[in-house]
């Protein structure tokens, strides 16, 4: 999550506090949207554990959404 948050930080040149907070506040409209087993994979795919959850999420057609 920190390299998004560095990202928007870049991009929009807010301070890292609250271009960590329009963060979390998109992931968790995500996770509210997005069918549970998605939204339950966020936080991995975010943290980098793994590829697994990116491939997971590239074979539901979701992995342009992260940049895979």
């Amino acid at each position: 999550m920190d390299q998004l948050v560095q990202l928007v930080s870049e991009k929009t040149g807010l301070p890292e506090e609250k271009s960590r907070q329009a963060v979390e506040i998109v992931l968790d409209y995500l996770k509210g949207k997005l069918p549970a087993p998605i939204a339950g994979q966020l936080d991995s795919v975010l943290e980098g554990k793994g590829s697994s959850g990116r491939d997971d999420l590239a074979k539901k057609g979701l992995g342009n959404l992260f940049g895979g």
